[in-house]
């Protein structure tokens, strides 16, 4: 009994250390170590930055941050000869030759300046709407970093532009934070465009012309006729005139309603006078659209006459029109019913 008594009295005993020193362990202040990364927001590194349990040194700079959005690295030593006359002893480096630290920033993309750009262009200088505006800066536009807690987007503070050559100069100025970032000044040249229909493949004379035909492209306003034709739905279904190449901006001279009578055709004349209808045999001289008035051959009476074009292989021969009565002999009179 005594035995059984001392054992766990023993036991209670090694409990009760066993106890005590994890009390102290957690008690006791946490070891400094070297993090393996670190992002920052202001200009300089401190020692909170790269050491974890820095504890009251933590506030301390010890060096510079990289630049706006940029990534750098420190030796590891380094980071240790920097904390030793701050009395931090005993940091762990955990076997890291390096410790990367990256400046955290906010982007501002070049979509952005361009945008600006163009919007102070077209309402400065009415040159429409900013999408017609192409701009070609002088040097390559880069995305800006500027400080993460900068408000506001990029502002045109001055700019010129000379209608002339289209070149245009610009201060920018960038949303500011608790870092100030200089003013952008830009130069390049600013080129006002349009939507055109370009011919994609060549198309003969008189085919219709397919969607697949016709790219929509921008091409400079200065260089592009009158007539020239932006919507893809006023080319697609119609004719070209004559044989047109690829390339090239689509002009609304250059196309027609499709054919409905081809030359040389053999058509159906349809003369119309009141009560009466005749139709006779007879040849296209020359093509047309519906609509269209044409040159026909009677093939009856070997007459050359004028008409309509009201259907696939059928003109309209109208009696009462002059240019039909032409055809006629002096003081001859209409007959109804006679054919030419």
């Amino acid at each position: 009994m005594i035995r059984t008594l001392q054992i766990t009295l023993l036991a209670l005993a090694t409990l009760s250390g066993a106890a005590e020193a994890q009390t102290l362990a957690a008690l006791a202040p946490a070891h400094p170590k070297l993090r393996p990364e670190a992002v920052v927001t202001g200009d300089l590194v401190r020692i909170g930055d790269l050491v974890a349990n820095a504890g009251i040194v933590a506030d301390v700079p010890i060096f510079r941050a990289p630049d706006l959005g940029a990534t750098g690295t420190v030796p590891a030593q380094a980071v240790v000869e920097a904390v030793r006359n701050h009395a931090l002893v005993g940091l762990d480096t955990a076997g890291l030759s390096e410790v990367t630290v990256t400046r955290a920033s906010r982007a501002i993309p070049t979509g952005d300046i361009e945008q600006a750009v163009t919007h102070a262009l077209s309402t400065k200088f009415a040159l429409g709407q900013d999408k017609d505006i192409a701009l070609n800066f002088d040097s390559e536009l880069r995305t800006v970093q500027v400080d993460p807690v900068a408000k506001g987007e990029p502002r045109v503070a001055r700019i010129t532009y000379d209608a002339r050559t289209g070149r245009f100069y610009t201060v920018i100025e960038l949303p500011a934070g608790a870092t100030t970032v200089a003013p952008l000044r830009l130069s390049g040249h600013a080129t006002v465009t349009a939507e055109v229909a370009v011919l994609a493949n060549s198309v003969a004379r008189g085919a219709l012309i397919k969607d697949a035909d016709i790219v929509i492209e921008r091409r400079p306003r200065a260089d592009l006729a009158r007539d020239v034709i932006g919507d893809r739905e006023q080319v697609v279904g119609l004719a070209a005139r004559s044989a047109l190449e690829p390339g090239q901006p689509v002009r609304a001279a250059q196309l027609m309603r499709p054919e409905t009578v081809q030359r040389n055709e053999q058509v159906t004349l349809v003369y119309e006078v009141p009560g009466i209808v005749l139709t006779v045999r007879g040849k296209a001289i020359e093509g047309g659209s519906e609509g269209e008035v044409i040159s026909v051959l009677n093939e009856q009476s070997k007459r050359m006459v004028q008409g309509v074009i009201v259907g696939p292989g059928r003109v309209l021969i109208d009696t009462r029109a002059p240019r039909i009565a032409a055809n006629l002999p002096a003081g001859e009179p209409q007959s109804k019913g006679k054919a030419h």
